[in-house]
């Protein structure tokens, strides 16, 4: 009866082993796949770090081309198909998840290029920047979609995002517009590409778009304002990559420069706005000046300027002294004949 119980023990062990092992085996895969005649996305879940993904695009069963990413971990990868002369027809693509030479997950899909097909929605704008994903879309008909939004840093979407049931009702002549803003900072000078999908359930239609961007810092000046005593700008962010700059602001009058003062700008991102105060040396005298107010990068090229006209006027003397002067001898005079008056009473 031991003997049986141990055997009986062993069996389990090795039998909970061989799920463990197979439940292993499982989390590792290719969950979601989508491809057009430009490129493609697949999403991997899983402990998929160092393996090697492969994916095929097949013209009527004959091998077009491949691409082949070694991944370090689960989340969306991202491709682009070379450019070619496609024919209208039907297309599949294949997606392989690799480790040590044996097939880990595989998923196909097919799309349809060229011809007619019925849409239900129409992009027709589409614009990645370094502020985020601008879109234009119109419906022939009332519809809903969700939307993904996609942040690419080479291969691999960093960020992905998806709005839910969105509806579309704007015709084809007035179609509506979605902004996205990123939410990470971005790295300046580097390039990244952002990438929209958007499905209509319910017709099970996907269209998706891509562009390039090169991350770069931006700002503007939003409000001036100036006087005879100083002047001061609002600078506003423009990018979700830190701007870091610097306000210059030249005071000249006929040709002549007779103040620059130079100010660094606190940090800003896509919608902060700060404002950046100077003074003169003294008040100006009266003239009419010219102030250029300059807003420079990093580097120190123009970003943007603004130029305006200060007309400082001559500052009037107040009247309020002599004013208090000459009353403060009729009140004194008042005051010492009713002083007499009553010494006067008083000796009577």
């Amino acid at each position: 009866m031991r003997i049986s119980a141990v055997w009986h023990l062993a069996a389990l062990v090795a039998l909970a082993a061989l799920m463990a092992m197979a439940g292993t085996a499982q989390s590792s895969e290719i969950a979601n796949l989508y491809s057009n005649i430009d490129s493609a996305d697949v999403t991997l879940k899983g402990d998929v770090a160092g393996m090697a993904l492969r994916m095929d695009l097949i013209d009527e069963g004959r091998l077009i081309m491949t691409k082949n990413l070694t991944v370090d971990g689960p989340g969306t990868w991202v491709i682009r198909w070379p450019a070619f002369h496609a024919e209208k027809g039907s297309f599949d693509v294949c997606a392989f998840l690799w480790e040590n030479g044996t097939v880990v997950s595989r998923k196909c899909d097919s799309f349809f290029y060229g011809g007619f097909e019925p849409i239900r929605f129409d992009v027709r704008d589409f614009r990645a920047d370094s502020r985020g994903m601008h879109l234009a879309i119109s419906a022939s008909d009332p519809t809903v979609v969700d939307i993904y939004y996609m942040l690419i840093d080479g291969n691999k979407a960093v960020y992905v995002t998806r709005e839910q049931v969105i509806p579309i009702t704007g015709s084809f002549a007035m179609p509506i517009t979605r902004d996205y803003a990123w939410k990470q900072i971005l790295e300046n000078g580097r390039e990244y590409a952002g990438r929209v999908k958007i499905v209509e359930l319910n017709h099970n239609q996907t269209r998706s778009f891509m562009n390039s961007f090169l991350a770069v810092d931006d700002a503007m000046i939003t409000e001036t304002y100036q006087d005879e005593t100083g002047a001061s700008a609002t600078v506003m962010g423009n990018s979700r990559v830190p701007f870091e700059g610097s306000l210059r602001f030249i005071l000249s009058q006929n040709g002549s420069i007779l103040n620059a003062t130079e100010k660094r700008t606190p940090v800003l991102l896509t919608g902060d706005d700060e404002t950046v105060e100077i003074t003169w040396n003294k008040t100006l005298e009266p003239g009419i000046y010219l102030l250029r107010t300059v807003l420079l990068g990093q580097g120190g090229a123009v970003v943007d300027l603004e130029e305006n006209v200060i007309e400082a006027k001559p500052l009037l003397r107040s009247n309020a002294t002599d004013t208090a002067e000459k009353a403060d001898f009729p009140a004194g005079a008042a005051a010492l004949a009713m002083l007499t008056i009553v010494l006067l009473r008083r000796r009577r």
